[in-house]
């Protein structure tokens, strides 16, 4: 939790949560990212660690998640960040989790992605069995690296799908690159099995995200600009997209200018399948029950509201039919109590 902030409400805590948006290198925070640098023989006190999570804009933020990739060196480094995110997790009561792996920045930095994937899995393997928290994998592009090198994401996410490998998204800076140039790679991702999800109207216009539906994106990462236009509301809406609302995420990167200005509460009450996320936790210095308090203090979200909000976050996953109605029979028993 964020120092200084309230404590989330005793119902929230107990709620029994997914979380749809959250990037596994997003969530290392600075007492772990000192312990990489420290093992690296790189020198840095927590103080500085903690000066790097500060940034004024979307584009301070980037260049931040870019610095904390560059200690993420051997595939023991990933597996301790797996095991401490499923540790987190579980202490918010999330049950399942869909966690994006910046596939697209791995290669870009010629990593040995097997290796690297290795040191996840173990972590994955581990923090389930020590924590019984569920997690799938997304594979995410970077967009301004154009379609070519997310061809590359797409096929290695395709190789991996026997292992916890469910789904294909694109992330970056929307306004590099537009979501119809990855039609071809989306296609691939769908022919071969993959789930389909993009980043979609967080920087970008409203035509983002229509570009994001076009090319059969399942979910829409953000969504915050999609208020602008009233048809894509009503689109949204009528075909139960989820969309991946991150509420400190948008307050962090400076894409909305003020809490009272998001368009949650008006997506909610028009109909969309909202879900609530962390995105990139510890940048953010926030966790999921705080974004259920968060919405609860300043939308008005009741009780009861936040339960249709935890329960769209299990209905909008990508977990196979069978799994997906022992979470929602498991839910709905929780919530009976």
């Amino acid at each position: 939790m964020t120092a200084g902030a309230p404590p989330p409400s005793p119902f929230i805590a107990s709620l029994p949560k997914a979380e749809l948006h959250l990037h596994l290198e997003g969530s290392v925070d600075p007492a772990t990212l000192l312990e990489l640098r420290k093992q690296h023989g790189r020198k840095g006190t927590r103080a500085e660690m903690e000066q790097l999570y500060r940034y004024k804009d979307f584009d301070g933020f980037l260049m931040a998640f870019k610095a904390v990739t560059e200690d993420l060196q051997t595939p023991q480094d990933y597996e301790l960040i797996t095991y401490h995110l499923i540790e987190k997790l579980k202490a918010e009561n999330t049950l399942h989790a869909e966690v994006y792996i910046s596939v697209g920045v791995n290669l870009w930095r010629r990593q040995d992605f097997a290796a690297v994937f290795e040191g996840i899995e173990l972590g994955r393997q581990r923090g389930e069995r020590d924590f019984g928290v569920s997690l799938l994998w997304i594979f995410d592009a970077v967009r301004q690296f154009l379609p070519e090198k997310a061809q590359q994401v797409a096929e290695l996410a395709v190789r991996y799908k026997d292992r916890n490998v469910v789904g294909f998204g694109i992330g970056g800076d929307e306004l590099k690159a537009a979501p119809e140039l990855f039609r071809d790679v989306y296609a691939y991702a769908a022919d071969n099995g993959l789930r389909l999800t993009a980043h979609a109207g967080e920087t970008g216009a409203p035509g983002s995200i229509w570009g994001a539906l076009n090319i059969r994106a399942e979910r829409i990462g953000h969504g915050l600009t999609a208020w602008q236009d009233p048809e894509l509301v009503d689109e949204l809406s009528k075909r139960q997209v989820p969309v991946e609302v991150c509420l400190t995420s948008n307050l962090r990167t400076g894409v909305c200018s003020s809490i009272s200005e998001h368009p949650v509460r008006n997506y909610f009450d028009q109909g969309v399948m909202v879900t609530l996320n962390t995105d990139d936790p510890a940048m953010f210095s926030t966790s999921l029950c705080q974004e259920y308090q968060l919405a609860q203090d300043t939308f008005g979200f009741t009780d009861e509201h936040l339960r249709e909000l935890a329960r769209n976050s299990f209905e909008a996953s990508f977990l196979p039919p069978e799994k997906k109605l022992g979470f929602l029979n498991l839910f709905d028993a929780a919530a009976a109590k």
